[in-house]
């Protein structure tokens, strides 16, 4: 009989200090999502082109009491995953309480931000999480989030179309602003 194997947790607190006594780098493209490290996946010229327009748009458009963050962690239950864009009112690595609203783009991690970070998300509480859909070219919006996973309020917004942050009252975005060209 062979003994079942399973992967070893980690918090985030051995996480973080794995990272500042030098065996995880600060290039190192891999994210804690409930307790495992996990590989990002390589970034493409949409991508970037998609996190560079989102970061102009956002650093333009807020005042100087939001944070415009850009894949930099967020400090979660079990998990400290490293989003495209993160609106947040504080310096440093937020709690969900702190966060106004996290931007993943997406082509080759579609199913994964959809599967495993939109109930990651919600159980924790953020109360706004956007895909940046670039196969589809649209986003997906995603809000009010619930214990178990889910988020009560989903929409797919399309170019020719605006989105509106919640936490922003007022600043609306035009999805054809948001995609590469």
């Amino acid at each position: 009989m062979s003994a079942r194997r399973l992967p070893h947790r980690f918090t985030v607190a051995q996480y973080d200090r794995m990272i500042d006594v030098g065996i995880l780098k600060e290039d190192d493209r891999v994210e804690l999502i409930r307790g495992e490290i996990v590989a990002k996946t390589p970034i493409g010229d949409p991508h970037v082109a998609c996190v560079d327009r989102l970061t102009r748009i956002f650093v333009r458009a807020t005042s100087d009491d939001v944070v415009v963050s850009i894949q930099n962690p967020v400090r979660l239950a079990d998990s400290e995953p490293e989003p495209d864009v993160v609106l947040k009112k504080s310096r440093g690595k937020p709690n969900p309480a702190e966060v106004l609203l996290i931007i993943e783009v997406a082509d080759d991690s579609l199913e994964y931000d959809r599967e495993v970070k939109v109930p990651l998300y919600a159980e924790n509480g953020i109360g706004e999480y956007w895909i940046v859909n670039l196969n589809d070219k649209c986003v997906e919006v995603y809000r009010q989030p619930r214990p178990d996973g889910t988020y009560a309020d989903v929409l797919t917004v399309r170019s020719g179309d605006s989105i509106d942050a919640v936490a922003l009252p007022g600043l609306a975005i035009s999805v054809a602003d948001v995609l590469p060209r």
